[in-house]
């Protein structure tokens, strides 16, 4: 997946997205309202494949979900040391990003998973420059964008 930073966006009419597109953008409006609870029956009620659904999920987005949320998923991997997860919140919560979701792994050889899903509407830095400060943590080995719902 390439990285979200370096990416370029484009607001686009509904009628040139295609047909999975389109579906896919329904179904996450099925779910987000709780007309379905699955993933697997919001597909099936838009007559898309799950496949698809997972394509394009992190790729379109309603333009008003845009402007109103401004959510960003980060992978990394960090050495298994003793306070490292803190230094990691530290870093994020002076940038101004509220932490959302936290998902670490078991350490395992050293070395642990963590995501966070960051609410970045009051980040007081660009994307490029929290991501500099990330890597430069000296038990950070990796940190990439998996998803952003707005940038």
């Amino acid at each position: 997946m390439k990285n979200v930073a370096n990416q370029r966006y484009y607001l686009v009419r509904e009628d040139v997205l295609t047909d999975a597109m389109q579906k896919t953008l329904e179904a996450k409006h099925l779910l987000s309202s709780g007309t379905v609870s699955s993933i697997w029956d919001a597909v099936k009620q838009v007559d898309l494949s799950r496949s698809a659904f997972y394509k394009y999920r992190d790729a379109v987005f309603p333009f008003h979900s845009i402007v109103q949320e401004r959510i960003l998923t980060i992978f990394l991997q960090l050495q298994d040391r003793k306070g490292t997860l803190a230094k990691l919140l530290e870093t994020v919560t002076i940038t101004h990003c509220n932490v959302l979701t936290i998902h670490q792994t078991i350490p395992i050889q050293g070395r642990a998973n963590v995501t966070l899903s960051l609410d970045v509407t009051s980040m007081s830095c660009e994307l490029d420059d929290l991501m500099q400060q990330l890597k430069r943590l000296d038990f950070v080995e990796s940190a990439e964008v998996i998803s952003s719902g707005a940038l």
